[in-house]
This record gives C-alpha cells, structure tokens and sequence, in this order.
C-alpha cells in the first residue's frame, strides 16, 4: 500500500518537524536546509538533492537570489527564488565550512561527499520524524507540498501563483496536491460572502 503523503497544515507541527530535523547533530543542519528549500522553492526531492554548491552559492560564497534549472521529471525550465530561504542557506554555508565537507553537491551523503543525499536516505529521515511525533503522512514531498499549501493560504488562495511554481499544468492538480479535503473546502467556503 502506497503511502499518502500530505501537507503539514499548521504551525505548531511544523515547528516539531524543524526542530527535530534540526536535532541530529551530525546531520541536522543539513536536513534541516534540505527541508527548509524544498519548501521556500517548491522543487521536487529530486530536483533539490540535484543541486549543487554553483548552483545556489556564488565563487566567493553569497547566496544567488535566483537559480535556473530543468525540472527532472518534467523536462521544463524553472526559475527558482531563492531569496525565502536566504538566511538558512547562509547558516549553511557556514556550517559546511565548519564541518569540513567538501563537496559538489548542496546537500552531499555523509559516507561520501562525492555522491548527494539519497531521497531513499531523506525518506528514512522524514519517516522517523513522522514516527517521533505520531504522523503517518510525512515523506519526501513533504516539504514540497507543505511550501505549496502555505503559499496557497498565504496568498489568499491564489491557484494561479502555485500551479506555476509547482509547474502544474492544471488547478484540479494542483489542489489535489495541496490536499484538500472536504474540511478545508468547507472552511474556505465559509469566508466567501455570497452576497
């Protein structure tokens, strides 16, 4: 049975998430950037675990404001802003130079920095958070589709807005994606004045 994987949709377990991710001491601060990019930037896992240290650090290590890719799954082209993510990618930076990693990849295997993090790895990592905090639904898309739904609120449900930076090609997608359930259709419901 495949798992379903879903937003986190309020604050309070998100903080939980984060903080847990950021406990591990070896590793934390890498998993928690992971985390914190895949959500600012809306990348998919794969796109994410893919970047490299060019590709969001200049030669004198400032943070690029925005990035170009290719989507791995899709093929299409991306703009990416990095700015959301900023300070975190600047802590960083900063711990990589502290822990001596060198690497090519942004978010390198701790057993050999000449290879990324697996999203097999990453999946076990967000798979134990889920485990400590009692939830069945936290996976790699996690931090994807948690970065959607808060733009989705915080936009005032622009659809538009996230269809692009998910680069979906439909709304109804796109609002399966965020997981939306009959509750919250109900509760945005509820604040339209029908006149």
């Amino acid at each position: 049975m495949q798992q379903i994987v879903l937003p986190i949709k309020d604050d309070k377990t998100l903080k939980e998430v984060q903080t847990l991710l950021l406990r591990n001491k070896r590793v934390g601060r890498r998993n928690f950037t992971l985390f914190q990019v895949g959500k600012a930037t809306l990348l998919r896992v794969s796109d994410v675990l893919n970047l490299k240290i060019s590709d969001v650090y200049t030669a004198t290590g400032q943070v690029k404001t925005t990035i170009y890719l290719h989507d791995q799954k899709t093929g299409k082209g991306n703009h990416v802003y990095l700015n959301p993510v900023k300070r975190e990618l600047k802590i960083y930076y900063q711990w990589l130079i502290a822990q001596r990693i060198e690497s090519v990849w942004l978010f390198p295997s701790t057993r050999d920095f000449s290879r990324h993090l697996s999203d097999r790895m990453f999946y076990k990592v967000m798979s134990n958070i889920g485990k400590q905090l009692d939830l069945n639904y936290l996976g790699t898309h996690t931090m994807r589709k948690t970065g959607a739904y808060r733009v989705y609120q915080q936009s005032e449900y622009n659809i538009g807005l996230v269809m692009h930076l998910l680069n979906h090609s439909s709304a109804s997608s796109t609002l399966s994606y965020l997981g939306l359930d009959l509750t919250s259709q109900q509760r945005a419901l509820d604040k339209i004045d029908f006149g």
